[in-house]
């Protein structure tokens, strides 16, 4: 009766509830703390203890990220992971809101519970103040007494296709909604308007979930990768929703130019002693480092250490090699098949790394975490990415579109490293058998406090 851990199992969709679990149920039925997604924590709350508290782990992670040179980062790290902790929340509320006869959900809390090793799942702090990571008037649009719903099959979309969805209103106000049209619009980043309609409905009646009708909009009119906002609105009330899906024209042909695309190690180095251009990007079984994973740490990766660690992407969207790969500084749903074909390299051990593609590591370990990096190597230049790439099966439009993206910028003026990796550095990202098990352990955040 609530998402969790599936949203880590199953490709994005949209059109999911709770209604087999209900099936035969004649008592209210209400979902226990959903949620309790893991955000990194805000070191500047550290200020607010001013009494007998101490903070000593949020201490604990401030003096590890200063020794390991990744203070400067925590901010990001927050918010990258704030952000996808409220885009699950969206979906999981959503989820219960489209279950009819379904009673309620319960959140674990809206603010973090310094207990059990530190459970930062609140998207507020421990002081009930805002994190900085959603508006209330935004979070009051897919968790209020009227609630906009859509139902669709994917986040991500080639212009060949058409984007179809359901849309229903949840009404548990205290009053029938009569006589009010149902307004929806699909627009580009821009504001440009690809699609709109109306829906008309003689009433949403109360208590009850209501079926308004289906819509669809044509893609073709889309001519470059974007980002689309899908919006239902009650005309003439407050009550509005979004949702975000990524639209990808075909690509017909790619034109790698002078770039070797390989997913061998040592085909890549014989070509970058050539002084080649190298897209490195081997299969998953072949590389060492933690397993991709869509979700962060559930709870607490303290209290649950033997967790896979991650707590989502973090990236630069205006880098020039995610100029055709629209995307915000963090996780969101056209991710899921890139981090899902991937593994998370551990990069402590390497010199400095040009990141491209980050990953944010749980507040216990701290490591430098990277999934898409550039380097020169030899006589040439080189992007290893973690993220699969080129095996059979990146048919997925959004996998082809990363493929686009770099490899255009592969072969532009701006692609020019500045950090430079040994051979050694290479395959030392590399198992020498398929499948091989390399263990992490978890270090705990209170060893070494000062």
């Amino acid at each position: 009766m609530r998402g969790q851990g599936i949203f880590d199992q199953e490709p994005p969709c949209f059109y999911k509830d709770y209604s087999a679990a209900m099936q035969d149920m004649n008592v209210p039925l209400i979902s226990h703390e959903i949620g309790q997604y893991a955000v990194f924590p805000d070191l500047k709350e550290i200020e607010k203890y001013t009494g007998v508290l101490e903070p000593l782990n949020f201490k604990a992670v401030k003096q590890d990220l200063q020794r390991k040179g990744l203070y400067s980062k925590a901010g990001d790290f927050l918010e990258a992971s704030g952000k996808l902790a409220v885009l699950l929340y969206k979906e999981e509320i959503e989820r219960a809101m489209k279950t009819k006869k379904f009673s309620g959900f319960q959140l674990l809390d809206l603010h973090d519970f310094p207990g059990q090793g530190t459970a930062l799942v609140g998207l507020l702090d421990a002081f009930w103040d805002s994190k900085g990571l959603i508006e209330p008037s935004v979070f009051r649009q897919f968790c209020a007494p009227v609630v906009p719903l859509a139902r669709f099959a994917k986040a991500t979309y080639s212009g060949d296709e058409t984007f179809a969805a359901s849309i229903e209103v949840a009404n548990y106000s205290d009053t029938a909604i009569d006589n009010k049209r149902i307004l929806w619009q699909l627009v580009d980043e821009a504001g440009t308007q690809i699609s709109n309609g109306r829906l008309d409905v003689e009433s949403i009646s109360k208590g009850n979930v209501t079926q308004c009708g289906d819509i669809r909009a044509e893609l073709k009119s889309v001519r470059k990768a974007s980002r689309l906002y899908f919006t239902v609105s009650i005309e003439g009330t407050q009550w509005k929703n979004t949702w975000s899906v990524w639209v990808y024209p075909h690509i017909e042909s790619l034109n790698v130019g002078d770039v070797l695309l390989t997913q061998n190690v040592e085909e890549a180095l014989a070509a970058l002693n050539q002084g080649r251009k190298v897209l490195l990007s081997p299969k998953v079984n072949y590389l060492k480092g933690l397993e991709g994973k869509f979700l962060p740490v559930f709870w607490s990766p303290v209290h649950f250490p033997k967790q896979a660690g991650t707590m989502g992407l973090l990236c630069n969207p205006r880098h020039a090699a995610l100029r055709h790969f629209p995307t915000e500084m963090h996780s969101n749903w056209q991710w899921w098949n890139l981090v899902k074909r991937s593994k998370v390299l551990v990069a402590d051990s390497l010199p400095p790394v040009e990141p491209i593609v980050e990953s944010v590591d749980n507040f216990t370990n701290n490591r430098k975490l990277v999934s898409v990096f550039e380097t020169r190597c030899g006589k040439g230049k080189l992007i290893v990415s973690a993220m699969d790439i080129l095996s059979e099966g990146s048919d997925k439009p959004e996998i082809q579109q990363m493929l686009y993206s770099l490899v255009t910028y592969m072969n532009s003026e701006s692609f020019a490293p500045r950090t430079v990796l040994g051979e050694n550095d290479i395959r030392s990202l590399i198992l020498k058998n398929e499948g091989e098990v390399i263990e992490t352990k978890a270090t705990s955040i209170y060893r070494g406090l000062d």
